[in-house]
C-alpha cells in the first residue's frame, strides 16, 4: 500500500481487522531478529561445540597432509572408505553447529509470533512477481528503511571488527613464529571475540528493528473513519435494515397474537386503551392463559377480532390495566388475579348455561 493511500487512514485498526490480518498471516516480523539469532547461535557453537569437535576433525584430516602416500587407492572401495571416514568426521563437526543455528533461528521466529499454517501467504500473487510492484518495494519508504539498516549494520560491524583486529594484530603477527598446532586455537579465540563484539553491536539494531516492524505493521492496518463505519455496519448490521427486520418481526408476532384471539374464552378490556385475551380450559392448564394483549390500536384490533368471533368482551378498567402491566403473552395469570378473573369466568359460564 502506497503512502498516498495511507494519508486518509488516521484511525487505529479495530480488533476485527487485526484478527483478520493475523489469520491471513499478516503479522509484524523483524528480519534482523533471525540474523541476530544466527550470529548468537554461531557464537554458542564456537564457544561450546567447535572447540571440542575440531580436534577429532583435525585428527581425521591430518593424514592427508602428513602421510598422503600411506593411503591405498587401488580400487573404488578404497576411495569410498576414505571418503566415508572423512564425511563422518565432517558430519560430527558440522551437525551440532547446524542444529544450534537452526534452533536459534526457529526460536527467533517463535518469539515474535505464534506459528500458524496460512495458505494465503503461499498463494501465487501477481504483485509478488510484478516489476512495478518490485520497484515500489525497493524505492518506497520500507525499501529505504531496509537500505539504511543494511548500511548501518555494515558500518557498525566493520567498525567493531576493525577495532578488534587492530587490537589483536600483534597476536596475529606473533603467531607466525609459534607452534603451528596452536594456530587453530588462536583463530578460534579471535573468531569468538569478533562474533561476540558483532553481537553486542547488532543488539541495538535488532531492538530498533523490532519496534519499527511493529509500528510499520500497525500503520499498515490503520483505517479511515469510513472504514470503521462500514465495519461497524457489517458487524452490528445496518441500523436501517435492523429496524426494518425488527418491524417485520413485530408485525408477524402481532398477527400471530391476533390470530390466537379466536381461541380466547374472554377479553378483558378498558373501553379504548387496553385489552387482554384470556383462555381458560380446565383440562389444559390450572389457570387462565394470556393469548394476546395490547393497547390503543392493538387493543381495538383485539376487541374487533373477539366480537367478530363471538367471544365475550368484559370491560374492567383496573383489571385490564393491571393484567397488561403484570402478565406477558403465553403466560398464566398470577395468583393475585385469580379471584377477579374467576368472578368474570363464573359469570360467563353461568350465563352460557
Amino acid at each position: 500500500m502506497s503512502d498516498e493511500d495511507q494519508e486518509g487512514k488516521t484511525e487505529a485498526a479495530s480488533e476485527r481487522k487485526i484478527r483478520d490480518a493475523v489469520e491471513k498471516g499478516n503479522v509484524p516480523f523483524s528480519r534482523e531478529a533471525p540474523v541476530f539469532a544466527s550470529i548468537l547461535g554461531l557464537l554458542i557453537a564456537l564457544s561450546f561445540v567447535v572447540r571440542d569437535a575440531v580436534n577429532p576433525l583435525l585428527q581425521a584430516l591430518a593424514p592427508f597432509l602428513d602421510h598422503p602416500r600411506d593411503f591405498a587407492l587401488e580400487n573404488n572401495q578404497d576411495v569410498a572408505r576414505i571418503l566415508e571416514g572423512t564425511a563422518i568426521a565432517a558430519a560430527r563437526f558440522l551437525i551440532p553447529t547446524v542444529l544450534i543455528l537452526g534452533l536459534c533461528g526457529l526460536v527467533a521466529s517463535l518469539v515474535q509470533n505464534v506459528p500458524s499454517l496460512v495458505t494465503e501467504r503461499i498463494r501465487p500473487q501477481w504483485s509478488r512477481v510484478s516489476p512495478m510492484a518490485g520497484w515500489g518495494r525497493i524505492f518506497g519508504k520500507s525499501g529505504q528503511v531496509e537500505f539504511l539498516k543494511s548500511v548501518l549494520k555494515f558500518l557498525s560491524v566493520s567498525l567493531v571488527a576493525l577495532l578488534l583486529l587492530r587490537s589483536e594484530g600483534s597476536k596475529a603477527v606473533s603467531a607466525m613464529f609459534t607452534d603451528p598446532s596452536q594456530i587453530p586455537d588462536l583463530i578460534l579465540t579471535l573468531s569468538i571475540r569478533l562474533i561476540s563484539v558483532v553481537c553486542v553491536a547488532t543488539i541495538v539494531i535488532v531492538a530498533a528493528d523490532l519496534v519499527w516492524s511493529r509500528m510499520r505493521w500497525q500503520r499498515s492496518l490503520r483505517m479511515s473513519k469510513q472504514d470503521l463505519k462500514d465495519e461497524h455496519k457489517q458487524t452490528e448490521g445496518d441500523p436501517v435494515v435492523k429496524g426494518r427486520l425488527r418491524s417485520l418481526a413485530q408485525d408477524r408476532a402481532r398477527k400471530r397474537m391476533l390470530g390466537n384471539v379466536k381461541q380466547a374464552t374472554v377479553v378483558i378490556a378498558n373501553p379504548t386503551h387496553y385489552a387482554i385475551a384470556l383462555r381458560y380450559a380446565r383440562d389444559e392448564q390450572p389457570a387462565p392463559l394470556v393469548l394476546a394483549k395490547g393497547k390503543d390500536l392493538v387493543a381495538l384490533r383485539i376487541r374487533e377480532t373477539a366480537e367478530a368471533n363471538g367471544i365475550a368482551v368484559v370491560e374492567d378498567k383496573p383489571l385490564a390495566r393491571s393484567l397488561y402491566e403484570s402478565v406477558e403473552v403465553d403466560q398464566m395469570i398470577p395468583a393475585e388475579f385469580y379471584s377477579a378473573v374467576a368472578q368474570i369466568l363464573f359469570f360467563l359460564f353461568s350465563k352460557a348455561r
